[in-house]
């Protein structure tokens, strides 16, 4: 990581990533204009943070613009579920969700352009991720409604 502050090998380091958030580790070596630092995370977090790096990796190849209309929230209740038009439940995990959509990891993808609702709110298939599908909510969400939901 680059940064204008240098610390010692050992030392307890907090970071907070746009996108991303707060990352806890340990300074494990330190270079002229920055540090590398291990991540103490639950095997949970680890496999969210992985989720989150590889959409912000992937977002210029899909095409995504580099400023969201919202915010996106790391949701603390990840497990919900996609009910498809003919009323199947399908499990989904959401791996960050904003005032106007969500980014779901999910095995089946209904076409682009489906009407679904993502646990309890509508919402419509917008575009395929490599290990899930994004979703537009049908009208903005009440953050404290989300909150409400996701726990984010």
């Amino acid at each position: 990581m680059i940064a204008p502050v240098l610390g010692k090998a050992g030392e307890r380091v907090v970071a907070y990533f746009d996108h991303i958030g707060r990352v806890e580790g340990v300074l494990v070596r330190v270079f002229q204009n920055g540090f590398a630092m291990t991540i103490a995370a639950t095997p949970r977090k680890r496999e969210k943070l992985a989720d989150q790096l590889t959409w912000l990796a992937n977002r210029q190849i899909l095409g995504l613009p580099e400023d969201r209309r919202h915010e996106r929230l790391a949701p603390k209740q990840t497990r919900s579920f996609l009910i498809l038009p003919d009323g199947r439940e399908i499990p989904c995990r959401v791996v960050d969700v904003s005032l106007s959509g969500a980014a779901v990891q999910i095995e089946e993808k209904p076409p682009v352009g489906t009407a679904v609702t993502l646990g309890r709110t509508a919402a419509k298939i917008v575009r395929h991720l490599e290990t899930g599908l994004a979703v537009e909510f049908t009208r903005p969400q009440n953050i404290d409604v989300l909150r409400e939901q996701f726990g984010g």
